[in-house]
């Protein structure tokens, strides 16, 4: 089944690497995902130290809480990357691993710095908003 996820271009603004804006039609179903954290199955968080391979376990989260609620990255309407950093690099480093993830599915995101996060040594989360056809 298509997403009823609609990506919306903006040619008179700034070239971005993700659409300015996206809709679902009237009648979609949406879905508010909690913030994706990099939790291992035991709870402990993934790969202390390391952007890219939190934003990554992040992303894994974030299918697995899509998969339960009837959705997949394709149905994601907009995301919000925290990364807990004041370094511009460290964002930089979370969001291509986000960017890559979605890939032509490049919706409206909003990348943060933060200065702490829920987990011990948490570094990145990602939340979401998602559409589907009502059943």
């Amino acid at each position: 089944m298509s997403s009823v996820v609609r990506l919306i271009r903006a040619d008179n603004l700034a070239e971005t690497p993700y659409a300015y804006a996206a809709t679902a039609p009237a009648g979609s179903r949406l879905i508010f995902l909690a913030g994706a954290c990099p939790l291992n199955d035991d709870g402990s968080t993934a790969a202390p130290g390391d952007y890219a391979a939190q934003a990554a376990r992040c992303v894994e989260t974030l299918k697995g809480a899509l998969l339960v609620a009837g959705a997949d990255l394709t149905d994601v309407i907009s995301t919000r990357v925290l990364v807990a950093s004041t370094s511009q690099a460290d964002l930089v480093t979370a969001w291509d691993v986000v960017h890559a993830a979605f890939g032509a599915h490049d919706v409206p995101s909003t990348l943060l710095g933060v200065t702490v996060l829920g987990y011990d040594d948490q570094l990145v989360e990602i939340e979401a908003i998602a559409a589907v056809a009502d059943e």
